[in-house]
This record gives structure tokens, C-alpha cells and sequence, in this order.
């Protein structure tokens, strides 16, 4: 009897913390490597998107395969029955990581989140606050002990990023690195002569 083959689905929270574009870029980076998407995006979240980007709520919805209300705790992703490979929250609020930390579960955002964790599937929170009081940190320790990881999107600059959006993509592609996926979208370290860059960052340098 052959293997089943490994579920490939990815649940993508947009919270209102500054960042809307981190949210946007991990869902185009799942739509170019087949990871099927399913997107909750909060109240807060949409209103962060309508002041920070140019991108419609339609728009943004587009982008995923399935998309849930964030007050819909009877959506498939509330289930832990229903097989996904994770969840990434991006950007993700204070609010939301206090939530998730403490196993309280006012939306669905924080329930998919929960509902990974004690399924023991990957939940990655790209957290967007600074500086940081005793509180956030004591949050933030807490739902490590959970098993969630806590990817602050701190650009890199060895690469030497040109633009925002060099700065954008290598941040979440280091997240997506989390889950075994690679999007070649970003020049890897290779030592000190310098890093092993792709074609697509040679174009945009120009080189």
C-alpha cells in the first residue's frame, strides 16, 4: 500500500500589528510553491491593511485558497482533525501572542493557533512590537514553553538588501525555511567571502 502523501496546507493569520506586507508576502510565497492556503485575517488586521497598504480586502482575500471570518470557530481550521502542516501569524499583534500564550481563544485566529499547538504542528509568529516590557517577554517565553516559535522579522543585512522588499522577502522565507520550504527567493550565507546569491537577487542588484 503506497504512502498517503504529506498534507500540504498552511494556515496564515494577518493580525493588526504594523506589517500587513509580511502577511501578503507569505501568502504569494505559499501560492508559488502549491501550499494550499488558508487564510483568517482579525478585525484589527483588515483596518492595519486599509492604512498601510494599497491592497483591497478583496485583494488580499484573493490571494488564499480559503479564506474564514475571524469570528467563524466552527471553520475547518478550528479542528484538529483538520490536517495542516502549521500555522504562520503575520504580522502578529501583542494581543494575539498574549492569547495564544495563555491558551485563550477569543477568535479564530488564536484558536487555529491553539489548535496547532496541541496537535503539536508548527506555529510560527512573526512578532511585531519594540521595545519590549517585562510583560511581552514573559508572553513571549511562555508560548515558546508551548511549542510555538517566535520569528521577530529582524532584516539581515549581510546580504545588502536594496529595498524594502528585499528586506521583506528574505524575512519570510526565513520563515517558511521553518517548515522545510524553500522559495530561492533570497541570498543564503556561504561563509566570509560573501553569500551564495540566487538568480533573482543577482537581477535585482543589477549584476
Amino acid at each position: 500500500m503506497a504512502a498517503s502523501e504529506p498534507v500540504r496546507r498552511m494556515v496564515v493569520g494577518i493580525t493588526g500589528a504594523s506589517g500587513t506586507v509580511y502577511g501578503i508576502r507569505v501568502l504569494e510565497a505559499l501560492r508559488a510553491l502549491k501550499i494550499e492556503s488558508h487564510l483568517v485575517i482579525s478585525k484589527a488586521g483588515d483596518q492595519t491593511r486599509s492604512l498601510e497598504t494599497d491592497v483591497s480586502a478583496s485583494e488580499l482575500r484573493a490571494l488564499a485558497d480559503h479564506v474564514y471570518a475571524p469570528g467563524d470557530i466552527a471553520a475547518s481550521i478550528s479542528s484538529g482533525s483538520f490536517q495542516t502542516m502549521g500555522m504562520i501569524v503575520a504580522p502578529c499583534s501583542v494581543r494575539t501572542l498574549s492569547e495564544i500564550a495563555t491558551g485563550v481563544t477569543s477568535g479564530l485566529v488564536s484558536r487555529a493557533a491553539d489548535v496547532c499547538l496541541k496537535e503539536r504542528r508548527r506555529v510560527v509568529l512573526m512578532f511585531r512590537e519594540t521595545p519590549l516590557h517585562a510583560g511581552h517577554i514573559k508572553s513571549m517565553l511562555a508560548v515558546t514553553e508551548m511549542g510555538a516559535i517566535v520569528a521577530v522579522p529582524s532584516p539581515a543585512f549581510y546580504t545588502r538588501p536594496r529595498t524594502v522588499d528585499d528586506i521583506v522577502t528574505h524575512s519570510v522565507a526565513r520563515v517558511l525555511d521553518l517548515f522545510g520550504l524553500d522559495t530561492k527567493t533570497f541570498p543564503r550565507w556561504s561563509g566570509p567571502s560573501g553569500v551564495d546569491r540566487p538568480a533573482t537577487a543577482k537581477r535585482r542588484s543589477g549584476k
